[in-house]
């Protein structure tokens, strides 16, 4: 089953593309975002390494279980053939109350059909105060008109 846009990618649907994973990954459903990935995708995310959309889904959910009210803003870096570089920010808080800003970038390689088969993340966290947030939007997909992270100067 294809999810478009498929490489060959150009700017336009390389954003599309880091626009649709931001915004599956701001609904916080494990089992709809591993569907983004193949089979057998392999991951590294900060010092996990993943296999395999059980994998994935399993992570996804621990995640999300662990970082509450999870707002993410993704942006295209750059793009050639069937690999897509971006950059993000997301806040988040933990159970005491603490906010963080996490700030990295991915790689990411597709197959034929549009579906993710290798991310590599690297991700920083930086402890903020509840006022320094700056993704106040309700939970869900960010608003259109809501800056990204050039407009935010991050």
């Amino acid at each position: 089953m294809d999810r478009p846009p498929l490489p060959p990618f150009n700017a336009e649907t390389a954003a599309q593309k880091a626009r649709g994973a931001e915004d599956a990954w701001n609904s916080r459903d494990p089992a709809k975002v591993a569907l983004a990935y193949t089979e057998d995708s392999v991951w590294r995310n900060r010092s996990e390494f993943l296999t395999g959309r059980k994998a994935i889904e399993g992570f996804l959910t621990r995640k999300w279980n662990r970082e509450l009210d999870y707002r993410l803003i993704k942006e295209l870096w750059a793009f050639h053939d069937n690999r897509i570089a971006v950059r993000f920010a997301y806040e988040w808080h933990d159970d005491s109350g603490q906010w963080f800003r996490a700030y990295g970038n991915e790689n990411w390689e597709f197959d034929e059909h549009g579906l993710m088969r290798r991310r590599i993340a690297s991700i920083n966290d930086l402890p903020i105060a509840e006022a320094d947030r700056k993704y106040h939007w309700p939970l869900g997909r960010r608003p259109d008109d809501h800056p990204g992270l050039s407009e935010l100067g991050l």
